[in-house]
């Protein structure tokens, strides 16, 4: 997950308020692309100081990423299902933020907000968020995120019974129990799809590292004592350590 937690300026972004999110899905096989966006031989895209978002970039920038994270997906859970929805959130005031989701069935989901998006710099940015976003369900961070919460509560209601605490209190402290489960690895979860992510975002031919200046703007979230974010500084390096071992 990327959160910001800052305000940004608004640009045209009206192509985004749609009555419902815009779903941008449907597997692409590298094999059918046009040469120019097939992994590993993509071409770099226009860039410059900014490059606003604009629908075809959006939708650029899915056919390269979506390809390859699909395979990759495929590749390392062969029974998951790899088929990403890619929908932006135009629902009024959501704050900046990409997240990675499950819907109902099951199929993975990576959602953008608008005022995201309108922060977005160029296309090496919005590469790097969504491979970032898609490394999250390769490696499994839902299903694990969830074990942990259900053993930080087993543990923590345990505890509470031992001292002879009521049933409301058993109840409040299976709760914290949860809370503390499903964030006690969640920085490590982070910086682990901070690394795949890297790697997906160039096969599909962008610069992680150019994406990664994105963290460079944000406030960095620090080193708290169960926060869900490591350091910016921290996941930059990963990205440039990472990169670094490819040869980029």
């Amino acid at each position: 997950m990327i959160e910001t937690g800052f305000q940004t300026k608004g640009i045209g972004m009206r192509w985004f308020v749609l009555s419902a999110m815009m779903i941008l899905a449907g597997c692409v096989s590298p094999v059918d692309m046009p040469q120019e966006q097939r992994p590993g031989v993509a071409q770099p895209m226009p860039s410059g100081a900014t490059q606003q978002v604009t629908p075809q970039l959006f939708q650029q920038v899915q056919a390269r990423v979506q390809p390859v994270a699909e395979q990759e997906c495929r590749r390392q859970r062969a029974t998951a299902i790899c088929d990403f929805q890619i929908v932006v959130d135009n629902r009024p005031g959501q704050p900046p933020n990409a997240f990675q989701t499950l819907d109902r069935a099951g199929n993975p989901v990576i959602g953008f907000t608008v005022a995201l998006l309108a922060d977005m710099r160029n296309a090496d940015e919005l590469a790097f968020v969504m491979a970032h976003e898609a490394a999250h369900h390769i490696a499994g961070h839902i299903p694990r995120q969830q074990q942990n919460a259900a053993a930080g509560a087993v543990i923590f209601a345990g505890l509470a019974s031992l001292t002879g605490a009521d049933v409301g209190a058993i109840r409040s402290a299976q709760e914290l129990g949860a809370t503390v489960g499903a964030r006690s690895y969640s920085k490590e979860f982070e910086l682990e799809a901070d690394a795949l992510g890297t790697v997906l975002t160039a096969r599909a031919g962008f610069d992680p590292v150019r994406g990664a200046a994105f963290f460079n703007r944000i406030p960095d979230p620090g080193d708290r004592f169960l926060g869900s974010h490591p350091p910016n500084a921290a996941r930059v390096e990963t990205v440039r350590r990472t990169a670094a071992g490819m040869g980029l």
